[in-house]
């Protein structure tokens, strides 16, 4: 795309979470001019991207989602890299693998887990297969852990960044490129799209546009997490480690500082009161038995959010194009792996803004709707 491709367009974007800061960052970026309006604060504390591990993990997540969504973390993985190196403000990123581990009594869940992998390589050959570590190479990779376990599974190239850090640079970027951001200020996209001075509206809301989705086949709802921080410096894990459990199957993602976001649980409901007890006592029993040192650990924060899900736990562009108005363009039902697929979903929308398609989406199996026949979106 050209740097000057959007020049003297005018877009709106509702929402500046993940998606809609990534959006008119690109945006604004290549000429566009941009109004960003949220609901909450710059702060991003609504928005379920400040309550993420934000681990890229294609093959690990290969256990439970769809083809479509492997293929969309395994292209966005190189992406995130070159993105990261172009903001201002420096953002934690790795890119050293992750780790599996698990306990004597849960070896037949993991051989299940692993076969099941092994398969996932063999039916696509983007995704680096697992390596199985004994006792001596699991102490070479990752020495905290090895008094605990006597074996682990590696998963290579597999990545993560610092949620926070991240939405906190965006910001940064957004006030260098020009967009206006309208903070703690509830507007509806169908209100927006009146206004003919914008050439799109792009809703971005996550759960917030439930009622823009009802009518739509593909319903949202919200589906909770918790995930707990914990600043332990006695614990040295140098890349995200998951526990194979029957009943809290764990992730452990370290920051730097020695900060760890801790989490498990993903309940069907949309209920964001504060974690329950027996969540924390779940999570930090388990964490406990990773490593000893998360004993004397301290807590900084138990955090819970709802992750927007469309029916079919798949995300989807959806583009509504009437005579008269302004384009609608709905982006939604990224789950639990926002900041694994983003840069694929921002891809694919930024080609579909400048030519009406986009080759990505049909690469990797992003379902785009029309609502209309027109052929461009916002030219």
């Amino acid at each position: 795309m050209s740097g000057t491709s959007f020049a003297h367009k005018h877009f709106a974007i509702v929402g500046a979470g993940l998606m809609g800061r990534l959006l008119a960052f690109a945006l604004a970026k290549r000429g566009a001019k941009v109004d960003l309006f949220d609901r909450g604060d710059a702060s991003a504390n609504n928005s379920a991207a400040r309550v993420a591990a934000a681990m890229l993990a294609p093959l690990a997540e290969s256990a439970i989602t769809e083809d479509s969504v492997i293929q969309m973390g395994i292209y966005s993985l190189p992406h995130w890299k070159t993105l990261i190196e172009e903001l201002s403000s420096p953002v934690f990123f790795q890119q050293d693998g992750t780790l599996i581990l698990w306990h004597r009594q849960d070896a037949a869940d993991a051989e299940r887990f692993t076969n099941h992998l092994d398969k996932n390589c063999l039916h696509n050959s983007q995704l680096n297969p697992p390596k199985r570590l004994n006792e001596q190479q699991l102490r070479n990779l990752e020495p905290g852990v090895a008094d605990r376990f006597t074996q682990g599974l590696y998963l290579p190239n597999e990545g993560q960044l610092d949620n926070r850090q991240l939405l906190d640079a965006l910001l940064v970027e957004l006030n260098i490129f020009g967009v206006q951001c309208h903070w703690n200020t509830e507007v509806n996209p169908d209100t927006l799209r009146n206004d003919s001075a914008y050439q799109c509206v792009i809703d971005c809301r996550g759960n917030g546009a439930k009622d823009a989705w009802s009518s739509n086949e593909n319903t949202l709802r919200g589906v909770r997490g918790e995930v707990i921080r914990l600043h332990a410096p006695e614990v040295k894990l140098s890349r995200p480690t998951r526990l194979i459990h029957p009943r809290y199957p764990i992730y452990i993602a370290p920051k730097e500082d020695d900060v760890y976001v801790v989490g498990a649980t993903e309940i069907e409901s949309e209920d964001l009161s504060q974690m329950s007890v027996r969540s924390a006592m779940e999570l930090l029993s388990a964490v406990y038995t990773v490593h000893s040192g998360f004993a004397e650990a301290r807590i900084l924060e138990m955090a819970t959010q709802c992750r927007p899900t469309l029916k079919n736990n798949l995300p989807e562009i959806l583009i509504n194009r009437e005579k008269g108005l302004s384009n609608l363009m709905m982006i939604n039902g990224l789950y639990r792996h926002g900041f694994m697929i983003s840069p694929a979903v921002l891809d694919a929308t930024m080609e579909i803004l400048e030519n009406g398609q986009s080759n990505t989406a049909l690469e990797l199996g992003l379902r785009i709707s029309n609502i209309s026949h027109e052929a461009s979106v916002c030219a």
